[in-house]
């Protein structure tokens, strides 16, 4: 006769195991990384798949588009292209003068990096990463560390790289840090992440230190990452409580990183050989404040 009541496996034999599994996924967890990576490389076309509905609403959006709205969507482009490609021609000068101090000194010159435009596919959903899927990966050439930029500043680096897709960190994730200067004083620190997408902190700063709220701080170069004065953040607030070792120093990064579409991959040690034309005709006087960038010439050094 069949009982009625059939004992199953134990709770301490599944614990047991359960145990024994993550111990031996633990040990194996490096010569899992192969796998790993072929598994996101296979399922790298779903991700494209995935993004499809996205770019046709776009699409969509654009054929929709009215004569009015395209026409002024064109004036504030035009505006914007005008006053950066007047601020270029300058820049070209001064990067033609300092080349040329440079070689006076006999100190290497910093070369023009080689650069591609991608575009986010996908943000994590993990509440405690702070990530993003770009649509370039290892047939681009994106190797694992690369640094990533937008229009306003750093957005992070790469730390995964898939056939066709790459993840990034952003600059606020809480296990992010990124060597930074004040152009102010050159002074220099480490920006690190706060798990808040709209700050990042500066520790261990001395309260001696001349630091002030509305300070710039870009990339310094140091650590061999990050390519020299790229825009990371601006100084919100400094504390400096006397109960405290160090000064509580909070910036707010450049980059929109709740909103970023499009990133600019950096290659430092490869040189871009595209070269700047300016444009004919083009009048240096300012055309409006509303396009001008939130960084002054005197901070850019």
């Amino acid at each position: 006769m069949k009982p009625i009541f059939v004992r199953g496996i134990s709770h301490q034999f599944r614990l047991t195991l359960a145990i024994i599994l993550s111990v031996v996924l633990f040990i194996a967890n490096d010569r899992l990384e192969p796998v790993r990576q072929s598994l996101s490389s296979l399922l790298s076309p779903l991700q494209y798949l995935a993004n499809v509905p996205g770019v046709m609403l776009d699409k969509a959006a654009e054929a929709l588009a009215t004569r009015n709205m395209l026409a002024a969507q064109n004036k504030v482009l035009m505006n914007q292209q005008l006053l950066m490609s007047e601020r270029l021609q300058r820049f070209e000068h001064l990067r033609q003068e300092n080349v040329r101090l440079r070689a006076l000194l006999g100190s290497p010159v910093h070369m023009d990096s080689r650069k591609v435009v991608a575009e986010v596919m996908e943000v994590s959903s993990d509440p405690y990463r702070q990530l993003v899927v770009l649509n370039h990966g290892a047939r681009t050439g994106v190797y694992v560390g690369q640094p990533v930029v937008d229009a306003k500043g750093v957005v992070g680096q790469v730390v995964e790289v898939n056939e066709l897709t790459s993840r990034v960190l952003l600059v606020s994730d809480a296990s992010h840090g990124i060597p930074v200067r004040v152009t102010r004083n050159d002074v220099r620190a480490i920006a690190n992440g706060t798990g808040d997408i709209d700050a990042i902190e500066l520790r261990h700063v001395a309260k001696s230190t001349d630091i002030i709220a509305g300070d710039l701080l870009v990339t310094s170069g140091l650590g061999d990452r990050f390519p020299e004065g790229y825009p990371v953040a601006r100084v919100m607030s400094v504390s400096r409580d006397d109960g405290q070792s160090y000064a509580v120093i909070s910036a707010q990064p450049l980059a929109a990183l709740d909103r970023i579409r499009y990133v600019l991959l950096i290659w430092p040690d490869e040189p871009d050989d595209t070269e700047f034309v300016p444009i004919e005709g083009l009048s240096s006087e300012p055309i409006g404040s509303d396009a001008a960038s939130p960084i002054s010439d005197e901070e850019i050094q």
